[in-house]
């Protein structure tokens, strides 16, 4: 992705490794301030997972396989790390796949660095490939939305859901996209738009609550990223992720879910056995350290939903748009 870092615009990547260190942007910080921390022990990996230091599942894998790396490099029991590793998130399937994927490397004596290195690279490559098949769905004067934050940030680089706006921005094409803020981390406000303005794509920033009345004046399609895709389609994404997708269905505007084929769990049958992480609730009540709800209201913190099948238009993959029937098949 492009950013402003020291006064100067470069690419940089949400998470790679350095000098002895799995380096990442910290996302709890932006838009304010780009910071860069370094990690290096898996523990720390872990919790830079947990606490959402990195987020969005293809950098959650990019991010476990480098902790996984780490592990190797210490010492530390393969098994035990992965199972730590795994438990900081339970509905990212990248995560799982990422720690499995590193586990077999390691196992048969593969450089832990150059290992990671590869997992974080792949998916760098299939975020490529989801923009050039994606980007062909944009045209001139269209009107997009979007939900949370399915970016570079949440991909090591390129993004899934960005990544057909920016091939499109790249080839000339002129577009608008309305930005859901995306209650409570308002990863939609403080990374999509932030990312979205990096590059100069134009946008806007709206209410989560807003989203049906923009459909209602006018949208061509919705794009969001996920987290799980079951065997039948069914997918979880951001909390809000299902209304959108109902209103959409509502004022027949074609919803696109982009990820790539790590993000597939074809061993879960359907959107029901996804299990959806339950977090604080004082990522609801609390605002910038202030207490906003009134003193003994509790809340209820969902991170995310799931979206049934029928409610998709297609998944944008690094093999190309498939309809949510033809998921099952990737099997063969």
């Amino acid at each position: 992705m492009k950013a402003v870092v020291d006064g100067v615009r470069k690419d940089i990547k949400a998470v790679w490794y350095e000098d002895g260190k799995v380096m990442m942007i910290d996302q709890r910080e932006l838009p304010s301030r780009l910071a860069i921390v370094g990690f290096t022990d898996h523990a720390d990996v872990a919790e830079a997972i947990r606490n959402m230091t990195t987020r969005g599942a293809p950098s959650i894998g990019a991010s476990a396989a480098y902790g996984m790396c780490l592990a190797a490099l210490n010492g530390y029991d393969l098994t035990k790390a992965a199972e730590e590793i795994k438990s900081a998130r339970p509905t990212a399937y990248d995560l799982f796949h990422a720690v499995d994927w590193m586990c077999e490397r390691l196992e048969s004596g593969e450089d832990p660095v150059r290992s990671a290195d590869s997992y974080a690279q792949l998916t760098i490559d299939k975020c490529r490939l989801i923009g050039q098949h994606g980007m062909k769905l944009i045209e001139d004067d269209m009107r997009l939305m979007t939900h949370c934050n399915a970016g570079a940030l949440a991909t090591v680089d390129v993004g899934t859901a960005l990544a057909p706006m920016r091939a499109a921005h790249d080839a000339g094409k002129r577009f608008f996209v309305y930005v859901s803020e995306t209650r409570p981390r308002l990863q939609g406000m403080q990374l999509t738009a932030w990312e979205l303005g990096q590059e100069g794509i134009d946008h806007r920033i709206i209410p989560d609550g807003a989203s049906a009345y923009y459909m209602s004046q006018g949208v061509d399609f919705i794009i969001t990223g996920a987290d799980r895709i079951a065997a039948n389609g069914d997918f979880a994404n951001k909390i809000g992720t299902f209304d959108k997708a109902i209103a959409a269905k509502h004022f027949g505007i074609p919803f696109y879910v982009a990820a790539p084929v790590s993000t597939f769990d074809l061993n879960m049958g359907s959107g029901k056995e996804i299990v959806i992480e339950q977090r604080s609730q004082d990522e609801v009540n609390v605002v910038a350290g202030h207490r906003i709800a009134p003193e003994g209201s509790q809340a209820l913190n969902p991170a995310f939903d799931v979206t049934p099948a029928d409610l998709v238009t297609g998944f944008i993959t690094e093999k190309g748009i498939l309809r949510p029937d033809e998921v099952g098949v990737m099997r063969d």
